[in-house]
């Protein structure tokens, strides 16, 4: 038991994590434009999220893919940005394209990626462990845990500014991704100029 709570609290922290926070970003744009009454397509894209940094990690971690850390790291703030613009442009919209696919695509592809950001430290952690299974279904578990809490103070701080402090919401979702784009475009920037 002590080594689920181990794996499980190391999913949560990775999430959580104040001086990693670009997976609180993420999840900020991921659901800003949504509200309590989309709560099925909110767990939706918070798990096919999870299934994809799993599936990341879970490759990573029994050698079937290795890749530059560096790309990685510069393409983990182009999928916040993306996701944001995505915000920004279909803030106006009454109704969100009716179909998700591509949204939930691109989810779990943005998902890989994150996950690829964290697998050599995945590695490391569970370097003494004869399965690598279990723990990566414990630390998934954590992550999922860990965004559903995020998500639900979004969903909270969106329905506070709508609701009680009478913003709209394309002002919402156009302030809130604007916020993270500018959060998120220096650490883009730093990591661009690592690799050129």
């Amino acid at each position: 038991m002590s080594q689920f709570w181990l794996y499980f609290r190391l999913g949560l922290e990775h999430v959580l994590d104040w001086q990693a926070y670009d997976h609180i970003l993420f999840l900020i744009v991921l659901v800003t434009a949504y509200t309590f009454s989309s709560w099925k397509r909110i767990l939706w894209l918070v798990t096919l999220f999870t299934i994809g940094h799993t599936l990341a990690l879970f490759l990573s971690v029994y050698g079937i893919v290795k890749v530059d850390s560096a790309w990685v790291e510069l393409l983990i703030p182009v999928t916040i940005i993306l996701t944001a613009l995505y915000n920004i442009v279909t803030a106006s919209k009454k109704e969100r394209n009716k179909n998700h696919n591509p949204l939930y695509f691109t989810t779990v592809f943005f998902g890989l990626i994150h996950g690829l950001g964290f697998s050599t430290y995945f590695k490391m952690v569970a370097a003494n462990t004869e399965s690598k299974f279990l723990p990566l279904l414990e630390f998934a578990l954590g992550i999922e845990t860990a965004q559903v809490i995020v998500v639900i103070a979004v969903i909270i701080l969106g329905f506070i500014a709508q609701n009680i402090f009478s913003v709209s919401k394309r002002d919402w979702i156009l302030v809130s991704s604007a916020i993270v784009i500018g959060i998120i475009l220096p650490i883009l920037q730093e990591n661009f100029k690592a690799i050129f």
